[in-house]
């Protein structure tokens, strides 16, 4: 059976890619910084709660523990996210931006990927088929961000798109690093979550496709990419 550990998983795109891996068979590991909210999550979904703030190394420390103990670690997706720029009626754009928001959005977008992964690099390395799935944005690419009359062009926050430009640079340096593993970024599309406060113009059960087949794929598939739903993005 896969084990999967989906970091952020007690709602939205991670709760939605949760329940599909549970009906797929896999063994789901439900991460949630809140622990409460995870185990309910967990038995609506029939998953395994394990307790896990990403920007916290004691925590993270505990759930390598937890799931080493059970056994071990196939699929790992960080998929643990905020959007501090995000405020009522607007979004927080580079006038405004202050050094202490782009901390904020790098200590969970960016150095939380990197601090679960790095914890549980032992257990993937002895998966004979390791997979890491890294949820970043549309708002990543800096050839979309810079293609005029875009929406994502048009976006004027400028925390989150930098962590999300970050993950992919951090998923290609990783993927060179472990060729043996399948590590790639994918972009979900402009999900309703709380992420975005609801805005999302679609559901997450189709922004949750990209996220369940980047974790299925084979030792044949991609590794070292960027992704959305019709096949490979512009860095």
């Amino acid at each position: 059976m896969t084990t999967t550990l989906i970091t952020g998983a007690n709602k939205g795109l991670g709760f939605e890619t949760a329940r599909r891996l549970v009906a797929a068979g896999h063994l789901v590991y439900l991460g949630s910084r809140n622990a409460e909210r995870g185990r309910v999550a967990a038995e609506q979904l029939g998953a395994r709660a394990v307790h896990l703030d990403v920007t916290d190394d004691a925590s993270v420390r505990s759930a390598v523990e937890f799931i080493e103990a059970e056994g071990g670690l196939d699929v790992l997706i960080n998929n643990a996210g905020i959007q501090v720029e995000m405020s009522p009626g607007a979004i927080v754009g580079a006038a405004d931006v202050t050094a202490e928001m782009m901390r904020q959005t790098f200590e969970t977008n960016v150095f939380g990927p990197v601090r679960v992964l790095h914890a549980f690099l032992p257990l993937l390395q002895r998966s004979t088929a390791a997979v890491v799935v890294n949820v970043s944005s549309a708002l990543a690419s800096l050839t979309r961000r810079s293609e005029a009359g875009t929406a994502t062009h048009a976006y004027p926050g400028v925390a989150y798109p930098a962590s999300k430009t970050a993950l992919n640079a951090i998923t290609v340096q990783y993927a060179k690093a472990f060729p043996d593993m399948r590590i790639n970024a994918v972009e979900p599309g402009f999900t309703k979550t709380d992420l975005n406060g609801n805005t999302g113009a679609q559901t997450v059960e189709r922004g949750a496709e990209v996220i369940v087949c980047m974790a299925h794929i084979g030792s044949d598939g991609p590794t070292g990419g960027y992704f959305d739903a019709e096949g490979p993005l512009p860095w």
